[in-house]
């Protein structure tokens, strides 16, 4: 049997990672909450992962790309420290031995949508220039490509805001939508 969760993107999850336990990871001071997965530690896989302190990680690529969102602290790795509010891309084929001095907290997705070609993105959405999307919604273009099946953006509700019907329509999500909530709360019907 496979080692999966929430494999089955066709079905509706929700998931609390306030109530989640951390689970070990491959290295002794980095741990995990995993909210999807499939077929075991090497595939499909998103995670909320948390580094200790003077915490590190081997020196590993990433055959089928990497996408993080830095929650807390500062990530880094031998290509650039990362702070609370960056967004990577690690493309298919990227390597690097990532670290956190001070500990750090990030939202990760590894082999979603693989693929050659894609450019390296680092974006630092504290400093980038928010859109206005709707009333009281500010929205935060990260990565779009038409030769992938997914488009990655950062929304900011102001309280009482609702998401833009357009950005929840089949035809906006054909592949299904995604959502991770990074402070506050939504609510939906």
């Amino acid at each position: 049997m496979s080692d999966s969760l929430n494999a089955d993107f066709s079905r509706p999850a929700r998931m609390s990672t306030a109530e989640m336990n951390w689970q070990a990871s491959p290295s002794p001071t980095v741990w995990r909450k995993r909210l999807d997965l499939v077929d075991g530690e090497f595939s499909r896989v998103t995670s909320v992962v948390r580094y200790d302190a003077d915490s590190a990680f081997h020196q590993h690529g990433h055959p089928h790309g990497e996408e993080i969102l830095v929650l807390d602290g500062v990530f880094s790795d031998e290509h650039g420290d990362y702070p609370a509010g960056t967004f990577l891309l690690n493309p298919a084929g990227f390597n690097h031995a990532p670290f956190s001095k001070e500990g750090c907290i990030i939202f990760v997705k590894l082999c979603q949508f693989p693929g050659q070609g894609r450019d390296h993105v680092v974006i630092d959405s504290n400093a980038a220039e928010w859109q206005a999307a709707a009333p009281g919604v500010e929205e935060l273009p990260l990565y779009s490509d038409d030769h992938y099946p997914e488009d990655i953006r950062l929304l900011r509700l102001s309280a009482g805001a609702a998401v833009p019907p357009a950005l929840l329509s089949p035809a906006a999500a054909p592949r299904g939508l995604e959502i991770f909530v990074i402070a506050g709360e939504l609510a939906d019907g």
